[in-house]
């Protein structure tokens, strides 16, 4: 049972690719976390797991139909999922896997019931900002991008050059450029990997995709 590979990923602990759930109880709330997967790099749920990484077991077959709920009713799209079972000293471990989206964003409703795109970033659950969703939008559209390397856009590269981050109101603010503009240019940077987007639970920033 020792090299059991859940029990190696539980040694991991909760990050980007991976969220421990003691139960499921709400399929709203776990929807989230469906969304937040499938619209970032996919990853696992391990359901019977506290935060501590300590096996509960998982407490009956409801738990399934909750989750299965999460995907088909509080899910846009829905975000499909498979689903292993592991037997551990005695306790069952859902194992749900979710994989990246094509298809993002994925929706859930958020603690007021609106339905939102989330993110996974470590290990928490963020909404997707507008911007990230032009992203998505014109990602799926299959239009190339083409830059243009004009005053916003060469102010944004000495600008990142010389700092580690730039937010969107300094860019606009700055270069001097509209709301749309700045949106537009930010997201043909991301588009082509030049910039990423950095997200946390209280600042949305824009960095050099090759910086730390």
């Amino acid at each position: 049972m020792e090299n059991h590979p859940v029990l190696k990923l539980i040694e991991e602990g909760e990050h980007q690719r991976l969220d421990f759930k003691f139960a499921v109880n709400d399929s709203r709330k776990i929807a989230r976390s469906l969304s937040a997967f499938a619209n970032t790099e996919g990853g696992r749920l391990l359901i019977g797991v506290k935060d501590n990484g300590k096996i509960a077991g998982v407490r009956s077959n409801e738990e399934f139909y909750m989750l299965q709920a999460a995907s088909e009713l509080y899910t846009e799209p829905k975000v499909p999922f498979e689903v292993k079972t592991h037997l551990i000293g005695g306790r069952e471990v859902m194992e749900v896997v979710i994989e990246k989206s094509e298809l993002r964003p994925h929706k859930a409703p958020d603690e007021k019931g609106r339905m939102r795109a989330f993110v996974r970033v470590k290990d928490e659950n963020l909404l997707a900002n507008g911007l990230l969703l032009r992203v998505w939008e014109k990602e799926k559209s299959g239009n190339g991008v083409e830059i243009s390397y004009g005053k916003a856009e060469s102010f944004l590269l000495r600008y990142l050059n010389e700092y580690p981050y730039i937010t969107f109101s300094k860019f606009r603010k700055s270069s001097g450029i509209s709301f749309k503009k700045a949106e537009s240019v930010l997201v043909d940077f991301i588009l082509s990997g030049i910039i990423k987007i950095d997200i946390s639970s209280n600042f949305i920033c824009y960095r050099l995709s090759d910086s730390d």
